[in-house]
């Protein structure tokens, strides 16, 4: 299976416009912005857990990174409500589960060569980081040499650009904004390949992204498996 494999063009997607596809577990529906492979796969996927559904344990081989955006996920570890964001690298592993339903934001397969720390930010949590023209707040969940995650609200009715040096992606998280003639509402993702700056126009109740700041596929990307 192939999704918006094309890393050299800009793109855009309405998630919340997708019909939901079933996943190999029961309760479990997908949601696939990018992917290339099957059941396993290099991806990007919001997916939604129904209320007592789980998905069987598996090792995170290729790394796993996760944004909770709706309800609280869970797994034997703890529970992680809706803003917690977390890295899972390879070799990890875990049962997912959601007791009272969640909606997760999911990248797999996307980690590189010595990514190896797992990482758990719950809700609010984060380093400041600096504010440019139209963010009233912003907050690191991730950074080193070659990546960047990061949680921005910005204001109302205000125009933003992202610099990009080495491509972004980014996940409306609430809100609503505009990038170019595309209108986009929770839940929108994009893509732009380096030298693309997002410029975007916040609506009347502003907008809060999740970005990330790095390149859309890593040189030294995990090989996915034969």
């Amino acid at each position: 299976m192939r999704i918006n494999e094309d890393l050299t063009k800009p793109v855009i997607v309405h998630a919340a416009r997708l019909d939901w596809v079933p996943s190999p577990a029961a309760g479990v529906d997908r949601r696939m912005l990018y992917r290339i492979g099957g059941e396993v796969a290099r991806a990007t996927s919001i997916v939604r857990y129904a209320p007592g559904s789980a998905f069987p344990r598996h090792v995170h081989a290729g790394g796993e990174e996760i944004l909770v955006l709706e309800g609280t996920f869970q797994d034997e570890h703890g529970d992680y409500p809706a803003g917690s964001y977390f890295r899972n690298p390879p070799g990890t592993s875990h049962v997912p589960a959601s007791q009272d339903g969640c909606t997760i934001f999911v990248r797999l397969w996307q980690f590189r060569k010595g990514d190896d720390v797992q990482i758990v930010r719950q809700p609010g949590e984060g380093e400041a980081a600096p504010l440019r023209k139209g963010v009233g707040k912003a907050r690191v969940l991730f950074n080193e040499d070659k990546e960047r995650v990061s949680i921005e609200d910005w204001q109302a009715n205000s125009s933003v650009t992202v610099k990009n040096r080495r491509g972004l992606e980014f996940l409306v998280l609430s809100g609503n904004l505009a990038v170019g003639d595309e209108k986009l509402e929770p839940q929108s993702w994009g893509r732009l390949p380096a030298g693309e700056p997002l410029q975007a126009m916040t609506g009347p109740q502003g907008a809060r992204i999740w970005i990330k700041d790095a390149p859309l596929q890593h040189a030294d990307v995990l090989p996915m498996p034969d």
